[in-house]
């Protein structure tokens, strides 16, 4: 048939591109296979140093004055005048005068007992004399011993106490035409005033607050177990590191302990130790970071005491009191250890560790004692004759 001669010779054509796939299929090279490499933890380890460690605590707090006085009248009256530095932020010596009460009505009073301590003086005298005359008129009746009434004692004692009461009346009218005046009673700061000029003020009114500048205290925190590590905690007097961050960077100041409050707390269970700087507004000129203002928050960090052969590592790589050691042939031994101290971020241990062993800084809770890691920075090892050709890191 004429259809079938002619798809002939494309089945011819089509059957030997057919036979010359196949060939070239089955003479392919075919690529050389390799055994499978293990991948080991890639882990970073630091080499155990012990070391005596002076332990530092934080805590934290805010600078308050040692000493803060409220200024009230003494005297009733009205504010007849006002010192300019008598204002809140106003800087003041002590003695310096801040305000006047009207005192016309005490030098009333200063004048008035006065004049009754020189009456009771005049007769105190005349009752003196009114006594040797009666002696004396005793006398040239009789011989014997007069009475005291005849002596005219009853009324000396008499005039003297009048003196007495008289003297104490000046003095009380001497105070408080001296408590007219209002004076500032240390160096330090006007936190606030609470009276104007002309107002009245009655015995006891506020007239306002003085910080004083000599002396700043920081109360600091601390719970009961860092306590055990502050020498003499009773009676602390450690060196305390305060910090402040400010726009210009990291500011300092140096502070000591001075006394400790005694009292836990009973909804914080802390106890406070009382840290004291200085001159805090640098009026002397010797604070390296410049003024520390009442009111500022400042992290504090407290010298405690020395421990002896102590390991210090980052908190993450002791996990539930144990380390994980880098033996030989870089195998994984968990140990336990004593967690002596925790701080923010590192923690202190003791435990069966030797000068030179090394501990690894990457989490590796998943594995088991006797796996093999790898070492960052190290070059791989071979195992089993293969080189390790892949990197696998244990973080957890």
């Amino acid at each position: 048939m004429l259809w079938l001669r002619r798809l002939m010779p494309i089945a011819i054509i089509l059957s030997v591109l057919a036979v010359g796939v196949t060939l070239i299929i089955k003479t392919k090279p075919q690529p050389e296979k390799k055994e499978e490499t293990q991948a080991l933890p890639l882990v970073e380890v630091q080499e155990i140093r012990s070391d005596d460690i002076t332990l530092s605590l934080n805590s934290y707090g805010v600078v308050q004055p040692k000493h803060q006085t409220q200024l009230v009248a003494e005297v009733s009256g009205r504010i007849v005048e006002l010192a300019p530095g008598f204002i809140a932020g106003g800087e003041v010596k002590k003695g310096d005068i801040l305000a006047r009460i009207e005192p016309a009505d005490y030098q009333a009073d200063l004048m008035q007992a006065q004049a009754n301590l020189a009456q009771a003086k005049a007769q105190l005298q005349e009752e003196i004399a009114r006594g040797k005359v009666a002696e004396q008129e005793w006398k040239g009746v009789t011989s014997g011993l007069p009475p005291e009434l005849g002596l005219r004692k009853p009324q000396l004692a008499q005039e003297q106490a009048k003196l007495r009461s008289a003297e104490a009346s000046l003095a009380r009218a001497q105070r408080n035409l001296e408590r007219t005046v209002i004076r500032a009673p240390l160096d330090g700061l006007v936190k606030n005033r609470d009276v104007d000029l002309g107002q009245y003020v009655g015995l006891g009114t506020k007239l306002g607050e003085v910080l004083g500048t000599d002396i700043a205290e920081v109360r600091l925190p601390l719970s009961v177990e860092q306590l055990r590590f502050i020498d003499n905690p009773d009676n602390p007097d450690s060196e305390v590191a305060l910090t402040q961050e400010s726009p210009t960077g990291t500011l300092n100041w140096t502070a000591h302990l001075v006394r400790s409050e005694q009292v836990i707390d009973a909804q914080s269970r802390m106890i406070y130790l009382v840290a004291q700087i200085d001159d805090p507004y640098n009026h002397n000129g010797q604070l390296g970071s410049g003024v520390l203002k009442f009111g500022s928050f400042v992290n504090a960090e407290i010298q405690g005491r020395t421990l002896k052969n102590i390991i210090r590592l980052p908190r993450h790589s002791v996990r539930n009191d144990t380390v994980m050691v880098i033996g030989e042939g870089n195998l994984l031994e968990r140990r336990p250890v004593e967690v002596v101290h925790t701080d923010l971020n590192s923690v202190y241990i003791r435990g069966d560790i030797s000068k030179g062993d090394r501990i690894s800084l990457t989490a590796l809770n998943s594995f088991q004692n006797g796996s093999e890691v790898r070492i960052l920075g190290e070059e791989p090892q071979a195992t089993n004759g293969n080189t390790l050709s892949a990197e696998v890191s244990a973080n957890e």
